[in-house]
């Protein structure tokens, strides 16, 4: 995997959408045959995020009282458990323009006159 792939889970809860990044495909699909794995070895940060304006749009970590209304817990381990458990792969690949073009070249050179 490259270090523009960012492969995450998704849980589409009542009023939100979870989310959480994973190390690897391989250990996801590792830990949905075997729970019992650590969650260590799956996640790659204990933080649960939720998705505004769909999985392309803003990520915000979510609260706890967002983790307490989905979840029934603020306990952020037992909140991820359930995102792997119930959640769908997804795996994005985001580009990084390096590069500049110009945007309006008809406007010619602007310089002070």
């Amino acid at each position: 995997m490259s270090n523009n792939e960012v492969p995450k889970v998704f849980y589409r809860g009542k009023n939100e959408e979870f989310m959480v990044v994973i190390q690897s495909p391989e250990d996801y699909r590792r830990y949905k045959k075997d729970p019992s794995i650590p969650l260590i070895d799956v996640v790659d940060s204990f933080k649960v995020f939720v998705t505004r304006a769909g999985t392309q749009g803003i990520i915000d970590e979510a609260s706890r009282a967002m983790l307490e209304n989905e979840f029934g817990t603020k306990n952020s381990d037992q909140a991820i458990q359930k995102i792997l458990k119930d959640g769908a792969f997804q795996e994005q690949k985001y580009t990084y323009k390096t590069e500049y073009d110009s945007t309006n070249d008809s406007m010619g050179a602007r310089v002070p006159h």
